[in-house]
């Protein structure tokens, strides 16, 4: 038993540790002396070709109730121990997984789930914890889902970073890369009709090997040694359990998986082809089975339907079809089916298992100059975000995200970049019901050292987050990094094989990013890319102060890419840090008037762009301010947002407001909001 236990223990130190490795500055007559990992110090010569591909996801459908589906929330307030900095391996060790937390004599916090931890308590050794952390929830199952013969199903919305998962005490789940959901069947873990207990123990180190690349390092303190967690991007590290957390049942023969692709026809006919995966114990039962597929309108009116007896691919013509739309761009966007799906025998009424199925139905296609929707040239006018709100930090929060959509509407945005992960399921539900288009990007910011197992953890993020939301209509491509260091030759081969990849199970999105190098010729990814993205900030990082220093720069760098590459281009981020109140005049950098002034100039610049055609969309930096690691660069954060982070507008929230409803009404002969414009005067 005892070396069961140190295998174990070796076993899960080398999932939780491969990406995470801790590295010491030992203090060696006064100096610091970096231990390097040996194994990665930057080459170009990897073989990429002998990379393993990821094994493709099945399931993980959004939890839905229906006739024959239940599901419960476990959202609730959990417990949590935190463990030592220096011993993050502890609880496994002492098996605290075999028994209640409060029994290990540790001291106990009540956490609230979604939410991050750093900011829930006054401790700022939680704030800044680095390690990992240990929750607990106890729950009942009912009797019936026994008695009932259904699968139980246990379901994470996104832990961060890395998650292993204990049923009554024993082993249920294991995930890594966080902002994406796990689950796994646990009806032989559990006590139906009595209480139940989930422990989750929760690693948010990044090392070399992670998505996104952090470095964990040891340094002298006043309290003797600490571990801290340095990372090169500009946003803090949250972690815990950040989304929903849900028990639901399946029958036991089950529709497991839906991958849907639409498009619209010259003469206004809609098309559906799907493609199902039957979850099922017995093959017998299968082959005497069928599928009822019935499409729904708005008013629960069936539009199209059909009997499908292979139980794989279909398709459905949908006649008059309502095609979605973006906001702004039709009377009527985020237009949104219900795909209704009945799996049947042909001797029973009821149905063995139901599952509905939003969907919104949309051509789109691409070429070297545009990217168009249902046909109509698309132009992105909208913003870089992030999942951050005050004390939640990225906790999936309902009441945040439809103030967010809500703003976004109100200013006239009709896209955003999911900066720089990707964001939680509901969003992503939002963004369809309301006509909000998303660049959908993985978790891939600043990558900069490039070797095989980082690509292989690169391709298992994108592949899991092409999977999660290929059925939503709102996106409309998938960013594979943001401001990687491109202009190392190792850049070449690895965007290369990962492009190469996930132009494979793209589902009909073209592939961007978001590149900052200081001229095109220097970017060793953008070749591989659909659709050129960069980022830049003049007057702000370059020529701080000058706004006479935005419009040609601009305008030339722009012209530099798509010569380059001859491929659409975007303007990715823009911007300025601005302090909430603080005014001067004239415009000073820092104050709200010195932002507007910016944001004028580059709108210049972008209209000059526009009429070039391949010019394809502006993205402000950010949405809102967000929180940052603690620097003298950052005062509470980065401010870069046009609304505070309580979701209060800025003076350049007003301008940029005019400005989008402005592009839509040329564009798309969109209506003016009645209060966009103040009176004045009496001009007769």
């Amino acid at each position: 038993m005892r070396n069961f236990k140190q295998l174990w223990i070796l076993l899960v130190s080398a999932i939780l540790l491969s990406a995470s490795t801790v590295k010491s500055n030992d203090v060696v007559d006064g100096k610091e002396e970096i231990q390097q990992e040996q194994e990665l110090p930057g080459r170009t010569s990897y073989n990429y070709s002998t990379v393993v591909l990821p094994r493709p996801t099945v399931g993980l459908l959004y939890p839905r109730e229906s006739e024959t589906r239940e599901v419960r929330s476990l959202d609730g307030v959990w417990q949590l121990l935190k463990s030592n900095a220096s011993d993050p391996l502890q609880g496994i060790r002492e098996e605290w997984y075999k028994q209640t937390l409060r029994s290990t004599d540790h001291e106990i916090i009540f956490m609230p789930v979604p939410a991050s931890y750093n900011d829930m308590t006054v401790d700022k050794q939680l704030r800044d914890h680095v390690g990992t952390v240990w929750y607990e929830r106890h729950f009942f199952v009912p009797v019936h889902w026994s008695r009932d013969r259904v699968r139980t199903w246990l379901r994470f919305g996104s832990v961060h970073y890395q998650a292993v998962v204990w049923v009554n005490g024993q082993l249920a789940l294991r995930h890594s890369i966080g902002h994406l959901p796990f689950e796994g069947e646990i009806g032989r873990l559990i006590n139906y009709g009595s209480e139940n207990r989930i422990t989750v123990m929760v690693d948010n180190r990044l090392g070399n090997r992670t998505i996104p690349q952090g470095q964990v390092i040891k340094q002298p303190s006043d309290e003797g040694v600490a571990y801290i967690q340095t990372y090169t991007f500009d946003f803090f590290n949250y972690a815990g359990i950040h989304r929903s957390v849900h028990l639901y049942t399946t029958p036991e023969t089950y529709i497991q998986d839906i991958e849907l692709k639409t498009q619209i026809t010259t003469n206004e006919l809609g098309r559906i082809d799907y493609h199902l995966t039957i979850g099922n114990g017995s093959v017998s039962t299968v082959k005497n089975t069928y599928m009822l597929v019935q499409l729904r309108d708005r008013n629960n009116v069936v539009v199209a339907h059909q009997i499908n007896h292979n139980l794989q691919n279909g398709t459905l013509l949908i006649p008059n079809v309502k095609p979605w739309w973006p906001y702004l761009m039709h009377p009527h966007p985020g237009y949104m089916y219900t795909l209704e799906l009945q799996l049947k025998v042909d001797s029973s009424a009821a149905p063995l298992d139901v599952y509905r199925h939003p969907v919104g139905i949309r051509s789109l296609s691409w070429n070297n100059n545009s990217l168009t929707l249902n046909g109509k040239p698309l132009y992105l006018r909208g913003f870089g975000k992030h999942e951050d709100s005050d004390i939640r930090g990225k906790g999936l929060d309902n009441a945040v995200l439809m103030r967010d959509f809500n703003l976004l509407k109100w200013i006239g945005a009709n896209a955003y970049r999911t900066s720089h992960y990707p964001y939680s399921e509901e969003s992503m539900q939002f963004a369809d019901e309301h006509g909000i288009m998303i660049i959908d990007e993985c978790p891939s910011v600043n990558t900069d050292i490039f070797e095989p197992q980082l690509l292989e953890n690169h391709m298992s993020a994108l592949e899991q987050l092409i999977h999660r939301d290929r059925n939503h209509a709102c996106v409309i491509a998938w960013s594979i990094a943001n401001e990687p260091r491109t202009k190392k030759k190792a850049a070449e081969p690895y965007f290369g094989a990962l492009a190469n990849y996930t132009k494979s199970i793209a589902q009909g999105r073209p592939l961007t990013a978001a590149a900052n190098v200081d001229t095109p010729t220097a970017c060793m990814m953008s070749q591989f890319l659909d659709i050129i993205g960069f980022n830049r900030y003049n007057a702000w990082y370059h020529n701080p102060g000058r706004t006479d220093m935005i419009v040609q720069p601009m305008y030339d760098e722009a012209r530099k890419w798509h010569e380059r590459y001859r491929k659409p281009v975007i303007v990715f981020e823009y911007g300025g840090d601005t302090m909430e109140g603080y005014h001067s005049l004239p415009a000073y950098i820092w104050s709200e008037d010195y932002q507007t002034e910016l944001f004028s100039k580059h709108f210049k610049a972008f209209d000059k762009l526009r009429e070039l055609k391949w010019f394809i969309g502006e993205f402000v930096w950010n949405f809102a301010d967000f929180k940052t690691e603690q620097t003298f660069t950052r005062v509470g954060g980065n401010k870069k947002g046009v609304f505070t982070r309580n979701r209060q507008p800025k003076d350049a929230a007003h301008l940029l407001r005019k400005r989008y409803h402005a592009i839509a009404f040329k564009l798309d002969n969109a209506s003016f909001p009645a209060d966009l414009f103040q009176y004045i005067i009496d001009w007769n």
